[in-house]
């Protein structure tokens, strides 16, 4: 068995958690900027001033993305690096970083996959309203027809918005991410609507501007229920309990995709958020639901579903049960059905636009980073992406998440998704063994997820031979 013969072998990373310069070449400050500098805010008072370095070793990051053997890799521009106030004038030395990049990406035979928005909105605008300021949509859509202007002509793959519930939940309600604001529900739900527009507003600017073929997606994270059994009732159950909108948080799925895709909110939405409900012009739910090309999804946990006397139920976890390092349920079974669920619904190809796990990695006294668990949790969770592949869902691509360990956002860099591991003091790139793991996927096309013995098994120390010296 393999996956299909144009199968996207990928792995992503997002501007703000590798590139570090936060000074430099005349990029603007964003949000996570100021955040950052409040107190208590990150673990260990960590910031994104250096992270990966990436901004000045592309090349080096490039070359490990070439020896991995990936097909595409998933980047997303920094809003205030190309445009320093947000809007307005163009920063040349910030597009012709995006520049060199893509074009070192296409020479090693990488695809790039550019996501327009991945949090780092640009202080200015913040400074001016933020989301919450109805003309950010078209702040937002002048951002993406720069980006658009210069890429565009070799970039042909383009995401807009990653994970809206995420930036407006724990951004703007909760007050944990960037930029740390606790607003009511009803703003909350009015920045999410601005952002939603934003989205639409740039996917017609994107296609107005393209000076090649396009493809549009954008990429939600994907609040997945598994049903207990392979009963026709907890299936139902599961896919009814995944599309309900139906509680006063932000985390749902139909909220958030139903209107790019279908051009409404759902309306058991609308009833449970009552007068919190954003406001709504005339044209804008026609201004967000425009044609998109694939629908990317961000998948890494989930909850097991059954069905109930009065209706779905969650399953109680395991005592005991698997836990990644963040302490999130390890549930393969989320690519096999969240997938399906999502493609039933939507009809659209779809691309696992992030997956992976926080692991506790180190250096080992033979200079290597063994990361067996990492190993066993892609090798579960892409055999339940098979078995939804081999049930007719159209998934185009997988991307892991990351290909660097990086700044993991309020958790700094105590957490650690990469395939590659990063001595931050040092900048040093060490692939870990799931990198090498990877590579051999890669090039079998998962041929190796269903022969074991052809690619190494967990926790084996294969060696990488790739172990980076620079410093």
């Amino acid at each position: 068995m393999s996956f299909p013969e144009d199968f996207v072998w990928g792995a992503a990373a997002a501007a703000y958690q590798i590139e570090g310069a936060a000074r430099e070449d005349g990029r603007g400050p964003c949000v996570w900027d100021r955040l950052c500098r409040r107190d208590g805010a990150i673990w260990g008072g960590h910031t994104g001033d250096v992270a990966c370095d990436h901004y000045h070793r592309y090349r080096e990051d490039v070359e490990l993305m070439r020896w991995i053997g990936l097909k595409a890799y998933r980047l997303s521009i920094s809003w205030p690096r190309v445009l320093p106030d947000g809007a307005g004038a163009v920063n040349p030395m910030g597009v012709d970083f995006y520049d060199r990049l893509v074009d070192e990406l296409l020479a090693a035979g990488v695809t790039p996959y550019v996501t327009l928005f991945h949090w780092d909105f640009p202080l200015a605008l913040y400074e001016r309203g933020g989301w919450l300021n109805r003309e950010s949509a078209e702040w937002f859509a002048e951002y993406a027809k720069v980006v658009a202007d210069r890429l565009s002509d070799r970039v042909g793959h383009w995401l807009t918005l990653n994970e809206p519930q995420v930036f407006v939940s724990l951004g703007h309600f909760e007050g944990v991410h960037a930029p740390g604001d606790k607003l009511t529900m009803k703003q909350a739900l009015q920045v999410g609507h601005h952002a939603l527009l934003g989205h639409g507003k740039a996917v017609q600017a994107v296609r107005a501007a393209a000076r090649g073929p396009c493809q549009i997606g954008f990429a939600p994270v994907a609040v997945v229920k598994t049903p207990a059994t392979d009963t026709r009732e907890d299936i139902e159950a599961a896919r009814r309990s995944m599309f309900a909108a139906n509680d006063e948080t932000l985390f749902n799925n139909s909220w958030w995709m139903d209107p790019p895709l279908w051009g409404r909110y759902p309306e058991d939405g609308l009833a449970v958020y009552g007068s919190s409900a954003p406001q709504v012009r005339d044209g804008d739910m026609e201004a967000i639901c425009q044609p998109l090309d694939f629908f990317g999804v961000n998948v890494y946990s989930g909850q097991t579903v059954r069905a109930g006397t009065d209706g779905p139920e969650t399953v109680p976890l395991e005592v005991g049960g698997r836990m990644t390092a963040m302490r999130w349920a390890v549930a393969p079974q989320v690519l096999r059905w969240g997938p399906t669920f999502l493609h039933e619904r939507y009809h659209l190809p779809i691309h696992i636009t992030e997956n992976g796990m926080s692991n506790v990695d180190w250096v080992s006294l033979d200079g290597r980073v063994h990361d067996p668990q990492r190993i066993d949790f892609l090798w579960r969770y892409l055999l339940e992406l098979g078995k939804a592949i081999g049930s007719g869902v159209d998934v185009r691509g997988y991307f892991h998440w990351s290909i660097l360990d990086n700044f993991e956002w309020a958790e700094g860099y105590r957490e650690r998704f990469g395939l590659i591991y990063v001595d931050y003091p040092t900048q040093r790139r060490i692939p870990k063994d799931s990198a090498a793991w990877y590579r051999e996927v890669i090039a079998s096309n998962g041929r190796t997820l269903f022969d074991p013995g052809a690619c190494g098994t967990p926790g084996s120390g294969q060696t990488t031979g790739r172990e980076s010296e620079s410093a």
